[in-house]
């Protein structure tokens, strides 16, 4: 295998291993507050993930520069306003995640979940 591949994958091992981790923080952890973390890791995954697949190597920001020459070759700017609205979208969950969890201390004394449940 060529090093120079192995650089270009890079990205997507990466994203996958971060949704991996979130993913197996989410189902391994009884602690609430460990479980949004865990969300928010496969949240970053996902936008890396989004952010590799919409980058050309050598390519530029899709901004007009009259000074840039002719055929120059542009990244896709959809990727990046899809992860824009995905970090405000993850950013209200988690908030509203949040607010739900201290609510529960509040009423239960615990983030624990088994402890939740049985007391319930």
């Amino acid at each position: 295998m060529d090093i120079s591949m192995l650089w270009v994958n890079y990205p997507y091992f990466v994203a996958i291993i971060l949704f991996c981790l979130g993913c197996l923080c989410i189902l391994t952890q009884h602690n609430l507050v460990k479980k949004v973390i865990g969300i928010n890791i496969m949240e970053t995954g996902i936008f890396l993930f989004f952010i590799a697949v919409g980058n050309i190597e050598g390519g530029v920001a899709p901004i007009y520069d009259p000074t840039l020459p002719e055929g120059v070759l542009y990244i896709n700017p959809l990727p990046s306003v899809l992860v824009l609205t995905g970090i405000v979208v993850s950013f209200s969950v988690t908030a509203f995640a949040l607010a739900i969890i201290v609510k529960l201390y509040q009423f239960y004394g615990t983030v624990y979940a088994p402890d939740i449940m049985r007391l319930r």
